[in-house]
């Protein structure tokens, strides 16, 4: 355990479906980058359980083998709780439960059953951040069980997220954040939209491509590609879209696609827990038109940094992309740095931290869906 009264010793437990840095784990990867990087610039030691494979630059993984688990998104409300042999996931929790004394906190990023159901075997406290909405009735269970024995360990991104959940009340809303040096301003941009995400159904990308084959304005599609079936369905229902798939790339890289476009498109069929690729888009002064569903309809300032549409309405996105110029690029990225700063989001985990660890000495966690 760290010795230093003024930092903090922290073990992150990764998503356990991919290897960080590499786009499976979906938006919790870049959340878990950049708090990690965050944390660790201002005195914390952070150390990250991740499946192997893992990269981030200047922080340090502890690889740990096994068999990844299956996404849950894609399994069904019905599912029920599931372990592969040698299971990636139940060997991080083995080694974080061997290690435990070493660290004043565990965070918990892995949106799975078992480190719910072993929270009351570890000695040091778990705070759990939950990354998606609600997407099984047996993984609600076992987390409104935990969640009744140890209160105020749970965050969420946004309240709407937080709502799709039986013990809602009991959630913190902690938001995202970027660290906006990466990410350049553009008044200029391309005539180009796009498009940012995993490309599975629950993303809507058919949506998206539906539009632009309707207008003519070319598509760029960046992400990990996750179901190669539902993209190739996607190029045989709109073999005429001007559409252009560019992989998964980092950060850096992803930033210099961006801030040429004229708008991202998001069109999630689900509820999206937050949606940091808006944040990033707006970073770079790109307004962003999405479904009014989930976590982005949180973010956009609807008429001001983009626009919010009906959801599932090909239309309503046709109509949003028209009128696409009355957005101020600008105002795209003051809406960021006003909202979702990198050291605004360390302060709000940071608080959650403390809350978790020194009950006594911080204002009691009051029920109620609420904010940082």
């Amino acid at each position: 355990m760290n010795q230093n009264p003024q930092s903090l010793s922290l073990l992150f437990l990764s998503t356990p479906v991919g290897a960080l840095g590499t786009g499976e784990g979906g938006g919790v990867e870049l959340t878990i980058k950049n708090l990690a990087q965050d944390l660790r610039h201002t005195q914390h030691q952070v150390t990250i359980l991740a499946p192997s494979g893992s990269h981030f630059e200047e922080i340090p993984i502890e690889p740990i083998a096994g068999n990844r688990q299956i996404p849950v998104q894609g399994e069904g409300r019905n599912a029920g709780i599931y372990l592969p042999p040698n299971s990636v996931l139940g060997n991080m929790c083995d080694y974080a439960r061997q290690v435990q004394a070493d660290y004043d906190l565990i965070v918990n990023f892995a949106y799975d059953w078992l480190p719910f159901y072993l929270t009351p075997f570890f000695n040091t406290p778990i705070a759990h951040f939950i990354s998606m909405g609600s997407m099984s009735d047996a993984l609600d269970q076992i987390m409104a069980q935990t969640i009744e024995r140890f209160p105020g360990t749970f965050g969420v991104y946004t309240k709407t997220q937080a709502e799709t959940f039986p013990f809602a009340d009991a959630c913190r809303c902690l938001s995202s954040g970027l660290d906006l040096g990466l990410y350049e301003f553009s008044a200029a941009h391309e005539q180009s939209l796009v498009w940012l995400g995993r490309i599975a159904p629950e993303k809507g990308l058919e949506d998206a491509v539906a539009a632009v084959q309707q207008l003519g304005i070319p598509l760029k599609i960046f992400g990990w590609l996750q179901d190669q079936e539902y993209w190739q369905q996607i190029l045989s229902q709109y073999p005429n879209a001007p559409i252009e798939y560019g992989g998964f790339l980092s950060t850096t890289d992803l930033q210099q696609e961006i801030r040429r476009c004229r708008a991202l498109l998001m069109t999630p069929r689900w509820v999206e827990a937050f949606g940091n690729v808006a944040i990033e888009a707006l970073a770079c002064g790109v307004p962003v038109i999405s479904y009014q569903r989930g976590g982005p309809a949180e973010i956009i300032r609807d008429g001001e940094t983009g626009f919010l549409v009906q959801p599932d309405s090909v239309e309503g996105l046709v109509k949003a992309i028209n009128r696409i110029d009355e957005i101020d690029r600008w105002a795209c990225r003051q809406q960021v740095e006003t909202e979702y700063s990198l050291s605004a989001l360390r302060d709000r985990f940071l608080a959650w931290f403390d809350q978790i660890l020194y009950p006594s000495s911080v204002p009691p966690f009051q029920r109620g869906v609420r904010g940082g």
